[in-house]
């Protein structure tokens, strides 16, 4: 299929979704858990009714409304509607606390908020006397608390209203312009406190309008939206696939995705790598309970890293062994997926070369993607039509590129932002003399114009000796072993390099259990010395083929699983340096006591 026709604003999308005719352009799940779908028709009144909602409320072009809750056809809706009347939706992460929503909704100056759950509602409604917020909409709406408004009645009427079209509200939609802010988009905070990042209507579009030309996508196609749509990836390849007439299945817990991935069959996944790493995991973990599956997987694998250049080329190998190896080990890994998926993207983080090749090894090609926030997302991206492993691929035609003297990538073009919300301080820093967008990544370009992302500039760890490690492929390196959920290296300004890894306990367990090692508890369970000869294995694997200085010359395995929740994860699974470091100074401390005296490089 040809590329759909550009936009200039989200608006035309909406308007392209009104017109499409399509009966199940959206799917969503009851309290039963039956799919149920959403036309675009039903789309365009909800919208249309909401909208007119927050205009009755007085809302006006370039007011701020924040926007919590999980994915839904709800935040869809909101999303849709705040900007079609001009508005500027604030997408807020729903895992926050209380005092970080405050900090968000202050700072963006919102007066309207809309969430999802009783607990959304709670949450705000206790910081509520410390902020501008006039009114709080909240989803589940059947018996809506003191001080809420329900969204059911809101949209009230709105379905009976079959096929109407307001051309008053549809003025107005299209009376938004490419210079108008669209969205706020908070960064999780890696480096620092979060910043809103301003996207107009006309960065999102550009993005739109190549990030997608070549991948075949059409009507038939079908996506499950599972990733924080508060994050700019997710959300923009929802649009990409209301664009196409696809058909868009909202997931609101990520525990669900699985029983999602079997009931929808999407033919399009978008992951962070943490998706692809947990599936790798889980399919490792179960060969390992049999010696059979265990030596069967390993063969296939091994077979399939022959052919795994032109898998992930998106050619099929003819090798009768290939076929067969297919039909009883490659086709249970693609059924994790639902068995239908044809594209495999990864964005938000480092895929990690090792994950990319297990994939192709076993007939996936899974495609590494390269954006930001502020660069809505997209900068660079592998197609069927233009790949190379271990890139992130070719720039996007609309995307300038250049490196600074220590290599950091700059980027100018369309889709860049044009700055922080209330930062102007920050304003002046990401951006050079010239326009260019400083994006903190440092990478480089080969002969053929492939991007590599080597790591992030801030992560950067620097050695006494003045020796620069970059941690994130020694972090992939380690996290390739089923036993490493998450590993973070640790070490700057001291001689040497050291690690913290964070176990797979799922596996850690049963490998504990099948070696007749008792722990009543996990702290106790990482102090085994089998243990810790087990994790002293794996990181002398990690440090074959690194340079000296980057070697890890000490580690430790801790007790504790590392996630969003506990506080260590950001959303998009990236982790948080400052928190791990912090949480963990004493064992940081513990493993540079001797320091002194210790062999540095």
């Amino acid at each position: 299929m040809t590329a759909t026709a550009p936009i200039n604003t989200i608006n035309d999308l909406f308007a392209r979704i009104a017109a499409a005719g399509n009966p199940r352009a959206v799917l969503w799940q009851d309290q039963s858990g039956v799919w149920k779908p959403i036309s675009s028709d039903q789309m365009y009144q909800r919208v249309r009714a909401l909208g007119e909602a927050l205009l009755s409320w007085g809302a006006q072009k370039g007011d701020r409304i924040a926007l919590i809750g999980e994915n839904r056809w709800e935040w869809a809706v909101t999303d849709f509607a705040t900007l079609a009347i001009g508005t500027v939706n604030v997408p807020i992460y729903p895992t926050l606390t209380g005092e970080q929503i405050r900090t968000l909704v202050q700072d963006a100056g919102c007066r309207i908020a809309i969430v999802s759950t009783r607990q959304q509602f709670d949450k705000l409604n206790a910081i509520r006397e410390r902020t501008q917020l006039e009114r709080i909409v909240i989803m589940d709406s059947a018996e809506p608390p003191e001080g809420a408004i329900a969204f059911s009645e809101l949209l009230a009427g709105a379905d009976a209203r079959d096929g109407e079209r307001d051309p008053v509200f549809d003025a107005l939609s299209r009376s938004v312009e490419p210079k108008d802010l669209a969205t706020l988009i908070y960064t999780s905070g890696t480096t620092g406190e979060p910043k809103g990042v301003m996207l107009t209507h006309g960065n999102i579009a550009a993005n739109q309008n190549v990030a997608a030309t070549e991948f075949s996508f059409n009507p038939s196609d079908a996506c499950i939206s599972f990733l924080p749509l508060s994050h700019i990836t997710a959300r923009a390849l929802d649009y990409v696939m209301y664009a196409y007439g696809a058909q868009v299945a909202y997931c609101s817990q990520f525990d669900k995705l699985p029983q999602a991935m079997r009931e929808i069959r999407p033919t399009v996944l978008v992951g962070v790598p943490r998706v692809y790493e947990k599936i790798r995991q889980e399919v490792e973990r179960r060969a390992a309970l049999s010696p059979v599956k265990k030596r069967l997987l390993s063969g296939a694998v091994a077979l399939g890293a022959r052919h795994r250049d032109k898998v992930y080329a998106g050619g099929q190998p003819t090798s009768p062994l290939w076929k067969l190896a297919r039909k009883l080990v490659y086709s249970k890994v693609h059924e994790a997926f639902g068995g239908r998926v044809g594209v495999f993207v990864s964005g938000g983080a480092p895929l990690g070369i090792d994950i990319a090749r297990w994939f192709a090894a076993v007939g996936i090609p899974v495609w590494e993607g390269y954006g930001l926030t502020e660069t809505s997302p997209v900068i660079a991206l592998n197609t069927p039509v233009s790949q190379r492993m271990g890139a992130v691929g070719k720039p996007l035609p609309n995307v300038e590129l250049k490196f600074a003297e220590d290599g950091e990538l700059l980027v100018r073009g369309p889709a860049v932002f044009s700055g922080y919300w209330n930062k102007p301080e920050a304003n002046i820093d990401c951006f050079d003399p010239d326009g260019w967008f400083r994006t903190g990544d440092i990478g480089h370009l080969d002969a053929d114009g492939f991007l590599y992302i080597t790591d992030r500039k801030k992560e950067l760890l620097k050695t006494s000796g003045g020796k620069l490690v970059a941690p994130q492929p020694i972090e992939n390196k380690l996290k390739s072993n089923l036993l490493v959920a998450q590993a973070a290296l640790v070490g700057d300004k001291h001689k040497f390099v050291s690690v913290l890894i964070s176990p797979n306990f799922a596996a850690l367990e049963e490998w504990a259990r099948h070696h007749e090692i008792e722990a009543r508890t996990r702290a106790a369970l990482v102090a085994d010395q089998r243990v810790v000869a087990l994790y002293g294995e794996i990181v002398r694997e990690a440090n074959t083929g690194l340079a000296n200085f980057e070697t890890l010359k000490r580690f430790r395995v801790v007790a504790d699983e590392w996630s969003q929740d506990t506080g260590e994860l950001t959303p998009s699974m990236k982790l948080k340096r400052r928190v791990i470091t912090a949480r963990y100074a004493a064992v940081v401390d513990a493993l540079y006591a001797d320091e002194a005296t210790a062999r540095g490089e």
